[in-house]
Protein backbone atom coordinates (compact mmCIF):
# COMPACT_ATOMS: atom_id res chain seq x y z
CA UNK A 1 0.00 0.00 0.00
CA UNK A 2 2.99 2.29 -0.44
CA UNK A 3 1.98 5.70 -1.73
CA UNK A 4 -1.64 5.46 -0.61
CA UNK A 5 -3.51 8.11 1.35
CA UNK A 6 -6.26 7.01 3.72
CA UNK A 7 -8.82 8.90 5.73
CA UNK A 8 -9.28 6.62 8.77
CA UNK A 9 -12.88 5.80 9.73
CA UNK A 10 -14.38 8.03 12.39
CA UNK A 11 -11.72 10.73 12.09
CA UNK A 12 -12.96 14.26 12.84
CA UNK A 13 -13.82 16.36 9.77
CA UNK A 14 -14.14 19.72 11.51
CA UNK A 15 -10.60 20.42 12.60
CA UNK A 16 -9.73 24.08 11.98
CA UNK A 17 -7.09 25.21 9.50
CA UNK A 18 -6.19 28.17 11.73
CA UNK A 19 -6.79 29.34 15.29
CA UNK A 20 -9.48 31.97 15.81
CA UNK A 21 -8.26 35.35 17.03
CA UNK A 22 -9.02 39.01 16.29
CA UNK A 23 -7.20 40.85 13.53
CA UNK A 24 -3.61 41.85 14.28
CA UNK A 25 -3.04 45.33 15.68
CA UNK A 26 0.77 45.34 15.81
CA UNK A 27 3.80 44.05 13.92
CA UNK A 28 7.42 43.35 14.73
CA UNK A 29 10.36 42.52 12.46
CA UNK A 30 13.29 40.24 13.35
CA UNK A 31 15.74 38.03 11.49
CA UNK A 32 14.87 34.84 13.39
CA UNK A 33 11.85 34.04 15.53
CA UNK A 34 12.06 30.95 17.76
CA UNK A 35 8.84 29.40 19.04
CA UNK A 36 9.55 27.69 22.34
CA UNK A 37 12.08 28.15 25.12
CA UNK A 38 13.38 24.68 25.95
CA UNK A 39 16.85 23.34 25.23
CA UNK A 40 16.31 23.17 21.46
CA UNK A 41 14.90 26.67 21.06
CA UNK A 42 17.42 28.28 23.38
CA UNK A 43 20.32 26.51 21.65
CA UNK A 44 19.11 27.75 18.27
CA UNK A 45 18.60 31.31 19.52
CA UNK A 46 22.00 31.41 21.21
CA UNK A 47 23.85 30.13 18.14
CA UNK A 48 22.13 32.58 15.77
CA UNK A 49 22.37 35.62 18.03
CA UNK A 50 25.95 36.81 17.47
CA UNK A 51 24.98 37.76 13.92
CA UNK A 52 21.17 37.93 13.81
CA UNK A 53 18.37 39.64 15.69
CA UNK A 54 16.56 36.82 17.49
CA UNK A 55 13.21 36.77 19.30
CA UNK A 56 12.08 33.84 21.45
CA UNK A 57 8.29 33.54 21.71
CA UNK A 58 7.07 31.58 24.74
CA UNK A 59 3.46 31.24 25.82
CA UNK A 60 4.50 31.19 29.46
CA UNK A 61 7.93 31.78 30.99
CA UNK A 62 11.33 30.66 29.71
CA UNK A 63 11.40 27.59 31.96
CA UNK A 64 7.80 26.37 31.58
CA UNK A 65 8.55 23.52 29.15
CA UNK A 66 9.81 19.95 29.47
CA UNK A 67 13.56 20.68 29.66
CA UNK A 68 13.24 22.03 33.20
CA UNK A 69 11.76 18.68 34.35
CA UNK A 70 14.23 16.31 32.70
CA UNK A 71 15.81 14.14 35.39
CA UNK A 72 18.12 11.73 33.62
CA UNK A 73 20.59 13.86 31.67
CA UNK A 74 22.35 13.74 28.32
CA UNK A 75 23.72 10.67 26.56
CA UNK A 76 27.22 10.84 25.07
CA UNK A 77 30.28 8.64 24.66
CA UNK A 78 32.75 10.08 27.18
CA UNK A 79 34.21 6.97 28.82
CA UNK A 80 37.33 5.70 26.98
CA UNK A 81 35.99 2.15 27.26
CA UNK A 82 32.73 3.15 25.55
CA UNK A 83 32.41 3.45 21.75
CA UNK A 84 30.50 5.46 19.18
CA UNK A 85 29.44 2.17 17.60
CA UNK A 86 27.95 1.05 20.92
CA UNK A 87 25.84 4.21 21.28
CA UNK A 88 24.70 3.94 17.65
CA UNK A 89 23.80 0.28 18.10
CA UNK A 90 21.80 0.95 21.28
CA UNK A 91 19.90 3.81 19.61
CA UNK A 92 19.05 1.72 16.54
CA UNK A 93 17.91 -1.21 18.66
CA UNK A 94 15.62 1.00 20.74
CA UNK A 95 14.24 2.60 17.55
CA UNK A 96 12.97 -0.80 16.35
CA UNK A 97 13.87 -0.45 12.69
CA UNK A 98 12.64 3.07 12.02
CA UNK A 99 15.73 5.15 12.85
CA UNK A 100 17.74 6.80 10.09
CA UNK A 101 21.16 5.30 10.79
CA UNK A 102 23.06 8.11 9.06
CA UNK A 103 21.34 10.72 11.23
CA UNK A 104 21.90 8.64 14.37
CA UNK A 105 25.61 8.50 13.57
CA UNK A 106 25.73 12.27 13.12
CA UNK A 107 24.08 12.82 16.49
CA UNK A 108 26.22 10.32 18.37
CA UNK A 109 29.41 11.73 16.85
CA UNK A 110 28.50 15.29 17.90
CA UNK A 111 27.13 14.39 21.35
CA UNK A 112 30.46 14.64 23.26
CA UNK A 113 31.07 18.08 21.73
CA UNK A 114 27.64 19.23 22.89
CA UNK A 115 28.50 18.25 26.47
CA UNK A 116 31.76 20.17 26.35
CA UNK A 117 29.93 23.15 24.81
CA UNK A 118 27.46 23.23 27.70
CA UNK A 119 30.31 23.03 30.17
CA UNK A 120 31.99 26.03 28.53
CA UNK A 121 28.70 27.89 28.89
CA UNK A 122 28.79 27.14 32.62
CA UNK A 123 26.79 23.94 33.08
CA UNK A 124 27.88 22.09 36.23
CA UNK A 125 27.69 18.31 35.78
CA UNK A 126 28.11 15.94 38.70
CA UNK A 127 31.70 14.70 39.16
CA UNK A 128 32.58 11.06 39.65
CA UNK A 129 33.05 9.98 43.25
CA UNK A 130 36.54 10.84 44.46
CA UNK A 131 37.62 12.37 41.16
CA UNK A 132 37.30 15.28 38.78
CA UNK A 133 35.92 13.39 35.78
CA UNK A 134 32.22 13.68 34.96
CA UNK A 135 30.08 11.04 36.63
CA UNK A 136 28.44 8.69 34.15
CA UNK A 137 25.46 6.48 34.84
CA UNK A 138 23.36 4.05 32.84
CA UNK A 139 19.71 4.09 31.79
CA UNK A 140 17.41 1.65 30.04
CA UNK A 141 18.57 0.40 26.65
CA UNK A 142 22.17 1.59 27.08
CA UNK A 143 24.93 -1.01 27.07
CA UNK A 144 27.40 1.30 28.80
CA UNK A 145 27.49 4.07 31.39
CA UNK A 146 27.17 7.23 29.27
CA UNK A 147 24.55 9.45 30.94
CA UNK A 148 25.82 12.82 32.17
CA UNK A 149 23.72 14.29 34.99
CA UNK A 150 23.59 17.32 37.26
CA UNK A 151 22.32 17.85 40.78
CA UNK A 152 21.54 14.15 41.00
CA UNK A 153 18.21 14.18 39.18
CA UNK A 154 18.02 17.87 38.28
CA UNK A 155 19.84 17.71 34.96
CA UNK A 156 17.16 19.46 32.94
CA UNK A 157 16.99 22.36 35.37
CA UNK A 158 20.76 22.89 35.04
CA UNK A 159 20.59 22.81 31.24
CA UNK A 160 17.67 25.25 31.30
CA UNK A 161 19.52 27.61 33.67
CA UNK A 162 22.69 27.50 31.60
CA UNK A 163 20.97 28.20 28.30
CA UNK A 164 18.61 30.81 29.78
CA UNK A 165 21.49 32.84 31.16
CA UNK A 166 23.62 32.41 28.05
CA UNK A 167 20.86 33.40 25.61
CA UNK A 168 19.79 36.43 27.61
CA UNK A 169 23.40 37.46 28.08
CA UNK A 170 23.95 37.25 24.33
CA UNK A 171 21.08 39.66 23.71
CA UNK A 172 18.34 37.27 22.65
CA UNK A 173 14.99 39.01 23.13
CA UNK A 174 12.07 37.21 24.77
CA UNK A 175 8.34 37.76 24.24
CA UNK A 176 6.58 36.08 27.16
CA UNK A 177 2.91 35.13 27.57
CA UNK A 178 2.74 35.07 23.79
CA UNK A 179 0.92 32.20 22.09
CA UNK A 180 2.17 31.24 18.62
CA UNK A 181 -1.13 30.83 16.77
CA UNK A 182 -0.29 30.11 13.14
CA UNK A 183 2.44 30.51 10.58
CA UNK A 184 2.38 33.46 8.24
CA UNK A 185 3.17 32.19 4.75
CA UNK A 186 4.29 33.97 1.59
CA UNK A 187 5.07 32.98 -1.97
CA UNK A 188 8.64 33.39 -3.19
CA UNK A 189 9.38 34.66 -6.73
CA UNK A 190 9.93 31.06 -7.86
CA UNK A 191 6.41 30.15 -6.73
CA UNK A 192 7.46 28.19 -3.62
CA UNK A 193 5.55 28.66 -0.34
CA UNK A 194 7.74 30.09 2.40
CA UNK A 195 7.29 30.73 6.12
CA UNK A 196 7.68 34.48 6.66
CA UNK A 197 6.50 34.93 10.23
CA UNK A 198 4.01 33.94 12.87
CA UNK A 199 0.72 35.28 14.20
CA UNK A 200 0.89 35.87 17.94
CA UNK A 201 -1.78 36.04 20.64
CA UNK A 202 -0.50 38.09 23.58
CA UNK A 203 -2.18 37.05 26.85
CA UNK A 204 -2.26 38.15 30.47
CA UNK A 205 -1.14 36.02 33.41
CA UNK A 206 -4.50 34.22 33.39
CA UNK A 207 -4.30 33.32 29.70
CA UNK A 208 -6.86 35.90 28.60
CA UNK A 209 -6.33 37.58 25.24
CA UNK A 210 -4.72 41.02 25.36
CA UNK A 211 -3.76 41.65 21.73
CA UNK A 212 -2.88 39.96 18.44
CA UNK A 213 0.19 40.77 16.40
CA UNK A 214 2.44 39.54 13.62
CA UNK A 215 6.14 38.80 14.02
CA UNK A 216 7.75 38.99 10.59
CA UNK A 217 10.93 36.94 10.25
CA UNK A 218 13.14 35.52 7.54
CA UNK A 219 13.40 32.28 9.51
CA UNK A 220 10.85 30.64 11.81
CA UNK A 221 12.22 27.98 14.19
CA UNK A 222 9.56 25.76 15.75
CA UNK A 223 10.76 24.33 19.06
CA UNK A 224 7.45 23.95 20.90
CA UNK A 225 8.08 20.48 22.33
CA UNK A 226 5.77 17.47 22.44
CA UNK A 227 2.18 16.77 23.39
CA UNK A 228 2.05 14.86 26.67
CA UNK A 229 -0.97 16.89 27.80
CA UNK A 230 -3.03 15.12 25.14
CA UNK A 231 -3.28 12.38 27.78
CA UNK A 232 -4.94 12.45 31.20
CA UNK A 233 -1.75 11.31 32.94
CA UNK A 234 1.68 12.48 31.83
CA UNK A 235 5.13 13.39 33.08
CA UNK A 236 4.98 16.59 31.00
CA UNK A 237 4.24 20.05 32.44
CA UNK A 238 0.96 21.84 31.61
CA UNK A 239 2.45 23.88 28.74
CA UNK A 240 3.20 20.80 26.59
CA UNK A 241 0.07 20.74 24.43
CA UNK A 242 1.28 19.94 20.90
CA UNK A 243 1.15 23.53 19.67
CA UNK A 244 3.96 23.21 17.12
CA UNK A 245 2.65 20.00 15.56
CA UNK A 246 -0.90 21.36 15.31
CA UNK A 247 0.46 24.57 13.77
CA UNK A 248 2.37 22.57 11.15
CA UNK A 249 -0.72 20.54 10.27
CA UNK A 250 -2.79 23.68 9.81
CA UNK A 251 -0.09 25.10 7.53
CA UNK A 252 -0.38 22.08 5.25
CA UNK A 253 2.75 20.24 6.38
CA UNK A 254 2.85 16.53 7.09
CA UNK A 255 3.80 15.19 10.50
CA UNK A 256 5.35 11.77 10.70
CA UNK A 257 5.49 8.88 13.20
CA UNK A 258 2.92 10.46 15.56
CA UNK A 259 1.62 7.01 16.49
CA UNK A 260 4.83 6.49 18.46
CA UNK A 261 4.36 8.09 21.87
CA UNK A 262 6.69 6.85 24.55
CA UNK A 263 5.12 6.05 27.89
CA UNK A 264 7.69 6.37 30.64
CA UNK A 265 7.43 3.11 32.60
CA UNK A 266 8.00 4.60 36.04
CA UNK A 267 5.91 7.68 36.78
CA UNK A 268 4.92 7.99 40.42
CA UNK A 269 1.42 6.62 41.08
CA UNK A 270 -0.48 9.02 43.32
CA UNK A 271 -3.85 7.32 43.35
CA UNK A 272 -6.54 6.31 40.84
CA UNK A 273 -7.89 9.83 40.41
CA UNK A 274 -4.59 11.63 39.76
CA UNK A 275 -4.47 13.47 36.42
CA UNK A 276 -2.26 16.03 34.71
CA UNK A 277 1.48 16.20 35.30
CA UNK A 278 2.76 13.40 37.52
CA UNK A 279 6.17 13.11 39.20
CA UNK A 280 8.70 11.21 37.12
CA UNK A 281 10.84 8.52 38.71
CA UNK A 282 13.92 8.68 36.51
CA UNK A 283 15.23 5.68 34.63
CA UNK A 284 18.50 6.46 36.34
CA UNK A 285 17.00 4.95 39.52
CA UNK A 286 16.96 1.60 37.75
CA UNK A 287 20.39 2.48 36.41
CA UNK A 288 21.51 2.51 40.05
CA UNK A 289 20.10 -0.98 40.56
CA UNK A 290 16.41 -0.50 41.49
CA UNK A 291 14.09 -3.44 40.72
CA UNK A 292 10.41 -3.53 39.67
CA UNK A 293 8.02 -5.74 41.65
CA UNK A 294 4.29 -6.33 41.41
CA UNK A 295 1.92 -6.12 44.37
CA UNK A 296 2.40 -9.84 45.02
CA UNK A 297 6.14 -9.36 45.44
CA UNK A 298 7.15 -10.95 42.12
CA UNK A 299 9.70 -9.32 39.83
CA UNK A 300 8.16 -7.71 36.75
CA UNK A 301 11.10 -7.81 34.33
CA UNK A 302 12.70 -11.17 35.16
CA UNK A 303 12.83 -13.22 31.95
CA UNK A 304 11.21 -10.50 29.84
CA UNK A 305 14.37 -9.04 28.27
CA UNK A 306 18.12 -9.73 28.57
CA UNK A 307 18.61 -6.32 30.22
CA UNK A 308 15.69 -7.00 32.60
CA UNK A 309 14.92 -3.77 34.52
CA UNK A 310 17.23 -1.80 32.22
CA UNK A 311 15.43 -2.88 29.04
CA UNK A 312 14.31 -0.12 26.62
CA UNK A 313 11.38 1.95 27.81
CA UNK A 314 8.81 0.48 25.41
CA UNK A 315 9.62 -3.02 26.66
CA UNK A 316 9.39 -2.07 30.34
CA UNK A 317 6.19 -0.04 29.90
CA UNK A 318 4.51 -2.88 28.03
CA UNK A 319 5.62 -5.44 30.64
CA UNK A 320 4.24 -3.30 33.47
CA UNK A 321 0.98 -2.82 31.58
CA UNK A 322 0.61 -6.57 31.08
CA UNK A 323 1.38 -7.29 34.72
CA UNK A 324 -1.14 -4.69 35.90
CA UNK A 325 -3.73 -6.33 33.66
CA UNK A 326 -3.20 -9.58 35.58
CA UNK A 327 -3.97 -7.73 38.86
CA UNK A 328 -1.46 -9.60 41.06
CA UNK A 329 -2.29 -9.17 44.73
CA UNK A 330 -5.53 -7.51 43.61
CA UNK A 331 -3.68 -4.40 42.33
CA UNK A 332 -4.28 -3.49 38.69
CA UNK A 333 -3.20 0.14 38.44
CA UNK A 334 0.43 0.22 39.59
CA UNK A 335 3.54 -1.77 40.45
CA UNK A 336 6.46 -0.97 42.78
CA UNK A 337 10.02 0.20 42.26
CA UNK A 338 12.40 -0.96 44.98
CA UNK A 339 15.49 1.22 45.43
CA UNK A 340 15.91 0.57 49.14
CA UNK A 341 19.35 -0.98 48.54
CA UNK A 342 20.59 2.61 48.10
CA UNK A 343 19.51 3.51 51.63
CA UNK A 344 19.99 7.16 52.52
CA UNK A 345 22.26 7.63 49.47
CA UNK A 346 19.00 7.88 47.53
CA UNK A 347 18.39 11.33 49.06
CA UNK A 348 21.59 12.80 47.62
CA UNK A 349 21.49 11.03 44.26
CA UNK A 350 17.80 11.76 43.61
CA UNK A 351 16.74 14.84 45.60
CA UNK A 352 13.73 15.72 43.41
CA UNK A 353 12.34 12.19 43.54
CA UNK A 354 12.94 12.10 47.29
CA UNK A 355 10.88 15.27 47.65
CA UNK A 356 8.06 13.81 45.53
CA UNK A 357 8.06 10.61 47.61
CA UNK A 358 7.83 12.57 50.85
CA UNK A 359 4.85 14.48 49.50
CA UNK A 360 2.88 11.22 49.49
CA UNK A 361 4.32 9.98 52.79
CA UNK A 362 6.99 7.61 51.49
CA UNK A 363 10.65 7.27 52.40
CA UNK A 364 12.46 5.86 49.32
CA UNK A 365 15.30 4.63 51.53
CA UNK A 366 12.95 2.12 53.18
CA UNK A 367 9.74 2.06 51.10
CA UNK A 368 9.04 0.75 47.62
CA UNK A 369 7.77 3.49 45.29
CA UNK A 370 4.41 2.95 43.52
CA UNK A 371 4.79 3.56 39.78
CA UNK A 372 2.83 3.19 36.55
CA UNK A 373 3.43 4.15 32.90
CA UNK A 374 2.38 7.63 31.76
CA UNK A 375 2.75 9.60 28.52
CA UNK A 376 6.25 11.00 28.35
CA UNK A 377 7.77 11.70 24.92
CA UNK A 378 6.59 12.10 21.32
CA UNK A 379 8.97 10.22 19.03
CA UNK A 380 7.38 11.68 15.90
CA UNK A 381 6.59 15.20 14.74
CA UNK A 382 7.41 17.61 11.92
CA UNK A 383 9.74 15.84 9.51
CA UNK A 384 13.07 17.66 9.68
CA UNK A 385 16.77 17.18 9.23
CA UNK A 386 19.21 17.34 12.12
CA UNK A 387 19.87 20.88 10.85
CA UNK A 388 16.19 21.72 11.39
CA UNK A 389 15.22 22.05 7.72
CA UNK A 390 11.64 21.07 6.86
CA UNK A 391 9.55 20.70 3.71
CA UNK A 392 8.68 24.42 3.87
CA UNK A 393 11.31 26.99 3.00
CA UNK A 394 12.01 29.34 5.90
CA UNK A 395 10.58 26.92 8.47
CA UNK A 396 12.81 24.91 10.81
CA UNK A 397 11.88 22.39 13.51
CA UNK A 398 14.11 21.22 16.37
CA UNK A 399 13.70 19.23 19.57
CA UNK A 400 10.75 17.05 20.48
CA UNK A 401 8.49 18.76 17.94
CA UNK A 402 10.69 17.41 15.12
CA UNK A 403 11.05 13.93 13.65
CA UNK A 404 14.66 13.73 12.48
CA UNK A 405 15.09 9.97 12.25
CA UNK A 406 17.07 9.75 15.50
CA UNK A 407 14.39 8.15 17.65
CA UNK A 408 12.49 5.91 15.25
CA UNK A 409 9.73 3.92 16.91
CA UNK A 410 11.06 4.43 20.43
CA UNK A 411 13.54 6.93 21.88
CA UNK A 412 16.63 5.70 23.70
CA UNK A 413 16.82 7.24 27.17
CA UNK A 414 18.59 10.64 27.42
CA UNK A 415 19.08 11.02 23.69
CA UNK A 416 16.47 13.80 23.63
CA UNK A 417 18.34 16.57 25.44
CA UNK A 418 21.42 15.65 23.45
CA UNK A 419 19.50 15.94 20.18
CA UNK A 420 17.96 19.25 21.27
CA UNK A 421 21.34 20.85 21.90
CA UNK A 422 22.98 19.40 18.77
CA UNK A 423 20.11 20.20 16.37
CA UNK A 424 19.33 23.58 17.92
CA UNK A 425 22.96 24.67 17.72
CA UNK A 426 23.21 23.46 14.12
CA UNK A 427 20.19 25.41 12.89
CA UNK A 428 21.27 28.52 14.78
CA UNK A 429 24.76 28.43 13.28
CA UNK A 430 23.36 27.86 9.79
CA UNK A 431 21.03 30.84 10.14
CA UNK A 432 23.88 32.98 11.42
CA UNK A 433 25.71 32.08 8.23
CA UNK A 434 22.80 32.58 5.81
CA UNK A 435 19.12 33.52 6.03
CA UNK A 436 16.34 32.78 3.55
CA UNK A 437 15.47 35.68 1.28
CA UNK A 438 12.85 38.11 2.57
CA UNK A 439 9.40 37.40 1.11
CA UNK A 440 6.16 39.31 1.61
CA UNK A 441 3.24 37.48 3.21
CA UNK A 442 0.31 36.38 1.08
CA UNK A 443 -2.86 38.45 1.42
CA UNK A 444 -5.13 36.99 4.11
CA UNK A 445 -8.79 37.15 3.12
CA UNK A 446 -10.22 34.79 5.77
CA UNK A 447 -12.25 35.97 8.76
CA UNK A 448 -9.85 35.42 11.70
CA UNK A 449 -12.80 35.04 14.09
CA UNK A 450 -14.87 32.71 11.94
CA UNK A 451 -12.99 29.52 12.82
CA UNK A 452 -14.08 26.95 15.38
CA UNK A 453 -12.37 26.57 18.76
CA UNK A 454 -12.76 23.83 21.34
CA UNK A 455 -14.41 24.92 24.57
CA UNK A 456 -11.91 24.49 27.43
CA UNK A 457 -14.52 22.47 29.33
CA UNK A 458 -14.23 19.71 26.71
CA UNK A 459 -10.43 19.23 26.99
CA UNK A 460 -10.77 16.90 29.96
CA UNK A 461 -12.89 14.60 27.76
CA UNK A 462 -10.23 14.49 25.04
CA UNK A 463 -7.56 13.55 27.55
CA UNK A 464 -9.74 10.90 29.14
CA UNK A 465 -10.48 9.37 25.73
CA UNK A 466 -6.79 9.24 24.85
CA UNK A 467 -5.68 7.64 28.12
CA UNK A 468 -8.57 5.16 28.12
CA UNK A 469 -8.37 4.04 24.49
CA UNK A 470 -4.91 5.01 23.16
CA UNK A 471 -2.62 4.17 26.07
CA UNK A 472 0.33 1.80 26.31
CA UNK A 473 -1.60 -1.00 24.54
CA UNK A 474 -4.56 -0.52 22.17
CA UNK A 475 -6.49 -2.43 19.50
CA UNK A 476 -8.86 -1.76 16.60
CA UNK A 477 -11.89 -1.52 18.87
CA UNK A 478 -10.32 0.93 21.31
CA UNK A 479 -8.93 3.06 18.47
CA UNK A 480 -12.32 3.14 16.76
CA UNK A 481 -13.90 4.21 20.04
CA UNK A 482 -11.32 6.97 20.38
CA UNK A 483 -11.88 8.17 16.80
CA UNK A 484 -15.64 8.24 17.30
CA UNK A 485 -15.41 10.11 20.58
CA UNK A 486 -12.99 12.68 19.16
CA UNK A 487 -15.27 13.16 16.16
CA UNK A 488 -18.21 13.82 18.47
CA UNK A 489 -16.20 16.34 20.47
CA UNK A 490 -15.03 18.07 17.26
CA UNK A 491 -18.63 18.54 16.16
CA UNK A 492 -19.31 20.61 19.29
CA UNK A 493 -16.70 23.22 18.33
CA UNK A 494 -17.87 26.74 17.55
CA UNK A 495 -16.30 29.98 16.35
CA UNK A 496 -16.13 33.09 18.55
CA UNK A 497 -18.43 34.80 16.06
CA UNK A 498 -21.16 32.22 16.71
CA UNK A 499 -23.98 33.29 18.97
CA UNK A 500 -23.76 30.11 21.02
CA UNK A 501 -21.06 27.49 21.43
CA UNK A 502 -22.79 24.13 21.47
CA UNK A 503 -21.17 21.92 24.02
CA UNK A 504 -19.62 24.76 26.01
CA UNK A 505 -20.46 24.01 29.63
CA UNK A 506 -20.65 27.75 30.23
CA UNK A 507 -23.38 28.20 27.61
CA UNK A 508 -21.59 31.08 25.83
CA UNK A 509 -19.30 31.56 22.84
CA UNK A 510 -15.82 30.04 22.91
CA UNK A 511 -13.58 33.06 23.20
CA UNK A 512 -9.98 33.11 21.98
CA UNK A 513 -7.68 32.47 24.94
CA UNK A 514 -4.70 30.36 25.85
CA UNK A 515 -7.02 27.60 27.14
CA UNK A 516 -9.20 27.44 24.02
CA UNK A 517 -6.18 27.57 21.70
CA UNK A 518 -4.43 24.81 23.66
CA UNK A 519 -7.59 22.73 23.71
CA UNK A 520 -8.00 23.02 19.95
CA UNK A 521 -4.37 22.00 19.45
CA UNK A 522 -4.80 19.04 21.80
CA UNK A 523 -7.82 17.82 19.83
CA UNK A 524 -5.97 18.24 16.52
CA UNK A 525 -2.93 16.27 17.67
CA UNK A 526 -5.11 13.60 19.30
CA UNK A 527 -6.97 13.06 16.02
CA UNK A 528 -3.70 12.80 14.09
CA UNK A 529 -2.26 10.29 16.55
CA UNK A 530 -5.35 8.07 16.57
CA UNK A 531 -5.54 8.07 12.76
CA UNK A 532 -1.93 6.92 12.38
CA UNK A 533 -2.33 4.28 15.11
CA UNK A 534 -5.38 2.87 13.33
CA UNK A 535 -3.49 2.41 10.09
CA UNK A 536 -0.32 0.83 11.57
CA UNK A 537 -1.49 -2.75 12.09
CA UNK A 538 1.49 -4.09 14.00
CA UNK A 539 3.37 -3.64 17.27
CA UNK A 540 6.69 -1.83 16.97
CA UNK A 541 8.62 0.22 19.52
CA UNK A 542 6.20 2.19 21.66
CA UNK A 543 3.25 1.50 19.35
CA UNK A 544 1.65 -1.61 20.87
CA UNK A 545 -1.53 -3.28 19.56
CA UNK A 546 -2.96 -6.33 21.27
CA UNK A 547 -4.68 -7.39 18.02
CA UNK A 548 -1.38 -7.21 16.10
CA UNK A 549 1.17 -8.12 18.80
CA UNK A 550 4.20 -8.63 16.53
CA UNK A 551 6.19 -6.32 14.23
CA UNK A 552 5.61 -6.89 10.51
CA UNK A 553 8.23 -6.40 7.79
CA UNK A 554 5.83 -4.51 5.54
CA UNK A 555 5.53 -1.82 8.23
CA UNK A 556 9.20 -0.85 8.24
CA UNK A 557 8.15 2.53 6.89
CA UNK A 558 6.88 5.87 8.13
CA UNK A 559 3.35 7.28 8.13
CA UNK A 560 2.64 10.92 7.32
CA UNK A 561 -0.48 12.65 8.62
CA UNK A 562 -1.95 15.74 6.96
CA UNK A 563 -5.07 17.91 7.13
CA UNK A 564 -6.88 18.61 3.86
CA UNK A 565 -8.59 21.88 3.00
CA UNK A 566 -11.73 20.84 4.92
CA UNK A 567 -9.80 19.91 8.07
CA UNK A 568 -10.13 16.16 7.50
CA UNK A 569 -7.25 13.94 8.67
CA UNK A 570 -5.44 11.84 6.06
CA UNK A 571 -2.65 9.30 6.54
CA UNK A 572 -0.17 8.33 3.81
CA UNK A 573 2.89 6.12 3.70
Amino acid sequence: MTGTAVRPPGSPSLLPRRLAAPAATWERDVDVVVLGSGAAGLSAALAARPVRSVLIVTKDTLSAGSTQWAQGGLAAVLDPSDTIEGHVRDTLEAGAGLCDEAVVRELVAEAPTSIRYLMRLGAAFDPAAGGTDIALTREGGHSHNRIVHSGGDRSGAEIQRTLDESALGAGVDVLGRAFALDLVVGTAPDGVRQAVGVRIGQTDEYGRLVSVGIVNARAVVVACGGYGQVFASTSNPPAVTGDGIAMALRAGLAVTDVEFVQFHPTVMWRGPDATGQQALVSEAVRGEGAILYDAAGERVMAGVHPLEDLAPRDVVAAAISRRMGEAPGGVDDHVYLDATHLGTRFYERFPSITEACREIGLDPAVDRIPVAPAAHYACGGIRAGLDGTTAMRGLYAVGEVASTGVHGANRLASNSLTESVVAGTRVGRDLAWELPDRVSPDVDIDDPMGVALLAPARVREVRAVMSRHVGVVRDAMSLASAAGALGSIARTMSSPSSSLAAGDAGGGPVEPSRRSWEGTNILTVAAARVSAAQLRTESRGCHRRSDFPEPRDEWVRHLDVTLDATGAVHVAD
